[in-house]
């Protein structure tokens, strides 16, 4: 039976340092897209199972950056919806969360 993962939003923290290492947007997606991975193994999901993320940025001037970033991984174009926010947790410059398919 198929079911779902609904991803909190993830920022780019660094496991092992706890706070947010990564300058710009670039490498900040990156590390984001490597804490979003890691929470859908978990959950028995993965990147190419995600169908629909949503992406917060701190600047709609960076989405250019980000999403050269963001269709590296997400080769399978899942919805998305993208906007601007005034703030992000920890002074983020990128948030994703994302609905993945699980098998059970």
């Amino acid at each position: 039976m198929n079911g779902l993962v609904y991803t909190s939003g993830q920022i780019a923290i660094d496991p092992a340092t706890g706070s947010i290492d990564a300058q710009g947007v670039e490498a900040q997606t990156e590390q984001v897209i490597r804490n979003l991975k890691a929470v859908l193994n978990a959950a028995g999901s993965g990147l190419e199972k995600v169908v629909k993320t949503t992406c917060f940025l701190q600047s709609m001037g960076d989405f250019a950056a980000f999403n050269a970033v963001y269709e590296e991984y997400f080769t399978g174009k899942p919805a998305r919806s993208c906007v601007e926010v005034s703030k992000l947790p920890k002074g983020a410059l990128v948030e994703i969360e994302a609905v993945a398919v699980i098998q059970s």
